[in-house]
């Protein structure tokens, strides 16, 4: 099952990718729930499967993603018929609201990924306890950039990580993001950056008319790459001194020998976002970590069947790692 091999009709990571991404499965039935942020913000989660479960699934999403993502909606169903309690956390202005605050959310937002998990693990303790059943296992699966972010958490937080998660996956992680970052600005990869830079663009100009001056906006509307674009935007919002300043330190890489959950780290080698030689520096990760890097995949892709439209290989293949 982990030897993932692409079908013979859809060759190349760019390929992968695309169709991944445009041939998505039926929309899980969603309940959504508001919970107010520490620091007087709010994220939406929608939840889907049956309340009284031995298992909740957390899924943080990917650059500008949410619960409607292909990969959430294959994965989420997939657990949900299989009785697991499920939850699609949306990161601050990626639920179709814009946030309170100013600032918004980030590849390497651990203290994030940190409150999040923590209520949600009381959060089914508590319904488990009502119910007169033990507390579920929960566990994580994390896709491109929350999954750098969920790394990060995990490699920072250790043992203690290790008493609220029962497994967790990283799917297509960015956990270098100066290599990310570098690989997104050439060829063809431009038409990614493009995508992502349209949608960001709007949501930072939205941003900007309700707080003038948190950032340049000339910088801003400027901004051609994804490099420019954190200059300009994500690094003066979150605190950091510019893009290199922020992408070294959100970088999870360094941070993979401290992790104590059981942690797949998926990656295809064909990904457009992430050049293959950078996955080496993950090489130092714990004993705790499975590395599993097929050649084949794509971006959050890895389609798979005989035909078009046929099984979802990366949601049976975390399902089975949760199960092993």
């Amino acid at each position: 099952m982990n030897d993932y091999r692409a079908p013979h009709w859809l060759p190349g990571g760019h390929a992968q990718t695309i169709y991944a991404a445009l041939n998505r499965p039926p929309m899980p039935a969603y309940t959504r729930e508001r919970w107010d942020t520490p620091d007087g913000d709010f994220v939406d989660l929608d939840w889907a499967g049956p309340r009284e479960a031995q298992n909740t699934l957390l899924l943080f999403h990917g650059l500008e993603g949410g619960s409607g993502s292909h990969y959430a909606r294959a994965i989420v169903a997939q657990a949900a018929q299989a009785g697991w309690r499920c939850a699609v956390a949306h990161f601050r202005g990626c639920s179709g609201e814009p946030n309170r605050l100013a600032r918004a959310y980030h590849s390497g937002d651990a203290e994030e990924i940190d409150w999040i998990v923590r209520r949600v693990h009381a959060a089914s303790a508590a319904q488990a306890s009502r119910s007169g059943l033990p507390p579920p296992r929960l566990h994580l699966a994390a896709v491109s950039l929350g999954g750098n972010a969920t790394l990060k958490w995990l490699g920072e937080r250790g043992g203690e990580a290790a008493g609220l998660v029962h497994r967790a996956a990283a799917i297509s992680a960015p956990f270098d993001l100066a290599a990310a970052g570098r690989v997104l600005e050439r060829g063809f990869n431009m038409v990614y950056t493009r995508m992502f830079l349209a949608t960001m663009k709007r949501a930072a100009a939205a941003k900007l008319a309700r707080f003038p001056g948190i950032f340049d906006a000339r910088a801003m509307q400027a901004a051609r790459t994804l490099y420019e674009f954190d200059n300009a935007v994500t690094a003066p919002l979150h605190g950091f001194r510019d893009t290199d300043d922020y992408w070294s330190r959100a970088s999870s890489w360094p941070l993979l020998a401290g992790i104590r959950v059981p942690t797949l780290v998926l990656n295809a080698r064909n990904d457009p976002f992430m050049p293959a030689q950078s996955l080496e520096r993950a090489r130092g990760a714990s004993s705790d970590v499975i590395l599993e890097f097929p050649e084949q995949g794509g971006h959050v892709g890895f389609p798979s069947g005989l035909l078009p439209g046929g099984r979802h290989w990366l949601a049976a293949r975390l399902m089975e790692f949760y199960t092993s």
